[in-house]
């Protein structure tokens, strides 16, 4: 079981056959899915699942604060499961391959007091770019 289908089955969260299959697609380490590759895995899995039903469910999710909406460089949005575990991410420049990282050190402080500009700072986050093994 994954740990979104935990976080979910412990939240109450009614678990459709539909809603299950889109929290077992999300299943995963370094899980940045679109939602028409969430529909496209979901239909393998349960052929009769609507693509309207796989975005509600993915926007249900967002809102439930259980899996991260992900925007890079005007690409399509991606779904990320690790709402709940700390992590920045390693994008490449070329094919969009999105990578959870875990860097050292906090990017709070690697903000000098002189340019927070008199911001009280709650969170930071770093995407880190470059060119993926498959694209060089």
């Amino acid at each position: 079981m994954s740990d979104l289908l935990e976080r979910l089955r412990e939240r109450g969260w009614r678990l459709t056959a539909q809603r299950r299959v889109v929290a077992e697609v999300l299943n995963g380490q370094h899980v940045h899915y679109t939602a028409d590759e969430v529909h496209a895995r979901a239909v393998e899995r349960l052929p009769e699942i609507a693509r309207a039903t796989v975005y509600n469910t993915l926007s249900e999710l967002v809102a439930l604060g259980e899996v991260l909406e992900v925007s890079t460089d005007g690409r399509a949005k991606r779904y990320d499961p690790n709402a709940h575990h700390k992590h920045q991410h390693l994008v490449c420049s070329r094919c969009g391959t999105i990578r959870d990282v875990h860097p050292l050190g906090d990017p709070l402080g690697a903000l000098p007091e002189s340019e927070r500009f008199g911001f009280t700072i709650s969170e930071a986050t770093v995407t880190y770019r470059g060119v993926c093994p498959n694209c060089t």
